[in-house]
């Protein structure tokens, strides 16, 4: 019999009890079934530690094969296919959520728990394969975010920072001046005169 996986439908139903099973981190339910979560792209072991994700966000899993078919990646702290997930993959997952997720509160902490793995490994091992913490790579993601703003609109400096993700504009503008040289007037100053120029 051929079995036909679907990209956008869970092979089985989220029930009450599976649900159960997730929040409760309950061993007696493992290779029963498997739970991957839509916003990481990681999946676990239905007895994994982690930090339990929003229910509309879960997918069930018969079996880690059908997991990893949906393009879902082992949890590095559950190890639900017995293998280690390569720092290399466990990083670019890190990288992408911050791509997506820039704009919320992300901490050290936030990420580890998303992740599924200690906040000291994740410092080290991102630092290690990106050649920047976590923390600098959130903020150069927002300060070049911050750029094009300045430049493409007439917002102001407080809406700017707030729009990228730092509710707190001194902080904003130091931060700002650090990585660029220069504060956001600064910056849609000359930058902005240099643009006219060029035209």
């Amino acid at each position: 019999m051929r079995i036909e996986f679907q990209e956008d439908s869970s092979d089985e139903i989220l029930t009450d009890e599976k649900w159960q099973a997730i929040i409760n981190n309950d061993k007696s339910y493992n290779n029963q079934f498997f739970y991957a979560v839509k916003t990481t792209g990681i999946f676990c072991k239905p007895s994994c530690k982690s930090r339990v994700p929003k229910k509309e966000n879960v997918r069930i899993f018969q079996s880690a094969d059908h997991a990893l078919f949906a393009k879902y990646r082992p949890c590095k702290r559950c190890k639900p296919t017995n293998e280690r997930l390569p720092d290399s993959e466990w990083v670019d997952l890190i990288t992408q959520y911050i791509d997506n997720n820039y704009t919320e509160r992300l901490t050290l902490e936030i990420l580890a728990d998303i992740s599924h793995g200690s906040p000291y490994h994740l410092h080290r091992t991102f630092k290690k394969i990106i050649g920047i913490t976590p923390v600098e790579y959130i903020q150069q993601i927002r300060i070049n975010t911050a750029k094009n703003y300045l430049l493409q609109s007439d917002r102001a400096i407080t809406d700017v920072a707030k729009t990228v993700g730092i509710s707190n504009t001194p902080y904003f503008i130091t931060l700002f001046k650090k990585i660029t040289g220069h504060t956001p007037a600064q910056y849609r100053q000359l930058h902005g005169k240099m643009k006219y120029r060029r035209d």
